[in-house]
């Protein structure tokens, strides 16, 4: 059993910006990454929901980390049901792509050769964390649309069908899956497939959001990811920065460090990832979270 605190970001603009956490002089991609495995353990990696992800970016990841460093990988957008313009296929594929007559597409749009491309590339992308030992899981954050429908359903099992082998780890942002009716069989699949179930921690009494289920369905991986509790800005900012503009108290991060301590009982690892990144509030957070957990001996 171990448990691994790290934040969604060690890129994000408003923290290099701030000039809060990296030193004087860490300007470069190199040095930041290097400087940011010198702190935490682990790091989510949100470039690859915007363009596909490529090998040798990832190869030069796996050199400038040391031994035992952990990186979650958010799946593309267009395969977690998110539109996706043009411009952000790999350009050799985008004479490919239909003439939809319309500013984004979406996954039923793109012709199946296009797709086993698409699922190969990524894979490919990946190898060189697999194979070091630095490839935690791959996160598939569903938007709120994709519901429990039937429909929908099928596709996010579409997913992980496709995924296999490698762990994977679903969040949904519709309340269907995890209400009460559909709570238990959304689980159930999770389980019967290996999913992990992603935990969230986010504002109450929003939507666009689905509940907070403390359960493990992975024998390999729990995940905790706590996007702040700023429920002003979750449906209508204009960016994720204002969104997850959130500082989790001492008074809550204890509150929460217990919950934690038990799901990590229940799989041999635990990742706790803070999405709310403003500045260096995650990385505050995710400091102050390592030392209550070390404090109650986790």
């Amino acid at each position: 059993m171990s448990i691994l605190v790290g934040t969604a970001s060690w890129t994000d603009k408003t923290l290099i910006e701030s000039g809060a956490f990296y030193p004087p002089g860490c300007n470069s991609a190199e040095a930041r990454l290097r400087y940011y495995a010198s702190v935490f353990p682990l790091v989510e990696v949100d470039s690859s929901y915007y363009a596909m992800p490529s090998a040798s970016n990832n190869a030069l990841w796996v050199e400038r980390t040391p031994p035992g460093f952990v990186f979650d990988v958010k799946a593309f957008r267009l395969f977690t049901g998110h539109q996706t313009e043009p411009r952000f296929f790999p350009k050799d594929l985008q004479a490919n792509l239909p003439d939809t007559g319309k500013k984004n597409l979406y996954y039923k749009d793109i012709p199946s050769a296009v797709l086993d491309e698409l699922w190969a590339r990524f894979f490919e992308a990946l190898q060189p964390l697999h194979a070091a030992g630095k490839l935690g899981s791959v996160l598939f954050q569903f938007p709120h649309w994709i519901t429990a429908a039937p429909k929908a359903r099928e596709h996010v099992e579409h997913c992980a069908e496709r995924m296999h082998p490698f762990l994977t780890a679903f969040e949904f942002r519709n309340e269907s899956w995890l209400g009460e009716k559909h709570r238990e069989s959304t689980l159930a699949m999770e389980r019967e497939r290996g999913i992990v179930h992603v935990i969230v921690d986010a504002p109450e009494g929003v939507t666009k959001r689905a509940h907070t289920v403390w359960e493990a369905t992975s024998p390999e991986l729990a995940i905790v990811r706590l996007h702040g509790r700023n429920a002003s800005t979750w449906s209508g900012a204009e960016s994720a920065a204002e969104r997850f503009n959130y500082e989790y108290s001492d008074s809550e991060l204890r509150e929460l460090a217990p919950p934690i301590a038990q799901i990590a009982l229940r799989a041999a690892r635990t990742h706790v990832l803070f999405n709310n990144c403003y500045r260096d509030v995650a990385q505050r957070n995710a400091a102050t979270m390592t030392r209550l957990l070390d404090d109650i001996g986790m």
